[in-house]
């Protein structure tokens, strides 16, 4: 077992000697048994960014595909898998010491570098753990509730009383997405695998869910809502549901792709049929976003969903986390997301 090397607490990073962390690594693509934990440097913060020391850090499916060669980093991001992170502010870059303090328990909207003992980020990605949050529930929020936030408000501009489709409604971003609706005002429908899973959803606050295995949810999506269709459908998986997609998509409707686990090869007449619904197909991806846009979404959501993450709230929202396992195990974490085996988020505990 690697020995972490005693870490300082440090203001200015370009004084530091290098230190040691461990951190989740692979040496080639492949399956989650190619995974494993070594000892690797430590980052240290440049300019405006600051140094956290993780004690939690979700899975995502982005991770998968990483491991698997099929999802690079961003140029200059971290290649350590892990978009998102909860912990303690140890240190800052220069410029980076004005919000933030030695001390502060944090969550991160990170590029990469999450399944580490520590990671940088720049300051504007940091949200505080709201009162009440543990910090492993903490670290199931940032990726999964900021894709969901950015899904719904800034791509597909749901307004009051709409009803928006959610596929994959008891994974990360699909639990948060029910109950961003609900603080929207806006009418969560969801699809899923299992009866559990459909159970969980509703227990959210999803007015209807439709087994994608056994329902026509396009036929299920259209009774529901007395044939009018879905005015927002926010689509992982693509290719396999785009007929069904189609059939329930309400006219002027906003149909957002953000993953691909359908596969994304299309055969059929697919823009005849959307143009005939005068609808919209968008596409959305947070990882390779800039810097500047990530701020201001994580400013958003810290001012006007951050809040109601604290009890007392008229729409009270909470992470739901699935499971957690020692960064040690994080084989046996891929293999239980690649088997679609979880409801909610999959969290790896950090060693300190």
């Amino acid at each position: 077992m690697c020995r972490v090397h005693t870490v300082r607490v440090f203001r200015n990073p370009a004084g530091c000697s290098s230190y040691k962390m461990l951190a989740a690594f692979f040496d080639a693509p492949g399956g989650p048994e190619n995974l494993y934990v070594k000892e690797v440097t430590a980052p240290k913060p440049k300019e405006g960014e600051v140094l956290i020391q993780i004690q939690a850090s979700a899975l995502n499916r982005a991770d998968l595909l990483q491991r698997r060669g099929k999802y690079s980093p961003p140029p200059g991001a971290s290649a350590i898998l892990g978009l998102e992170a909860a912990g303690t502010v140890v240190g800052f870059g220069p410029g980076a010491d004005g919000r933030w303090k030695i001390g502060d328990p944090v969550m991160a909207l990170l590029s990469g570098g999450g399944n580490a003992q520590y990671c940088t980020v720049p300051a504007a990605h940091l949200m505080p753990i709201p009162p009440g949050i543990t910090v492993t529930e903490a670290a199931a929020v940032p990726e999964a509730w900021l894709t969901a936030f950015q899904l719904l408000h800034l791509v597909g501009k749901v307004q009051k009383g709409e009803t928006v489709l959610v596929h994959a409604g008891a994974s990360g971003v699909g639990t948060a997405a029910i109950q961003l609706c609900r603080l929207a005002g806006a009418v969560p429908i969801v699809t899923a695998g299992t009866p559990e899973k459909l159970q969980m959803a509703e227990k959210l606050g999803a007015a209807a869910g439709f087994n994608y295995k056994e329902d026509d949810f396009g036929e299920k999506c259209l009774e529901f809502t007395n044939n009018v269709g879905a005015d927002v459908i926010l689509d992982c998986i693509g290719a396999s549901h785009w007929e069904r997609n189609l059939k329930c998509l309400n006219t002027d409707g906003r149909w957002v792709v953000y993953g691909l686990m359908g596969s994304g090869e299309i055969h059929g007449d697919l823009l005849a049929k959307l143009l005939w619904k005068r609808g919209s197909l968008l596409g959305s991806l947070l990882r390779s976003r800039s810097s500047k846009y990530k701020g201001e979404l994580v400013k958003a959501f810290t001012e006007q969903a951050l809040p109601h993450f604290t009890a007392g709230s008229p729409v009270q929202l909470q992470p739901v986390v699935d499971s957690v396992y020692p960064l040690q195990k994080i084989t046996d974490a891929h293999r239980r997301m690649e088997d679609n085996k979880n409801t909610g988020k999959i969290v790896l505990q950090i060693p300190l």
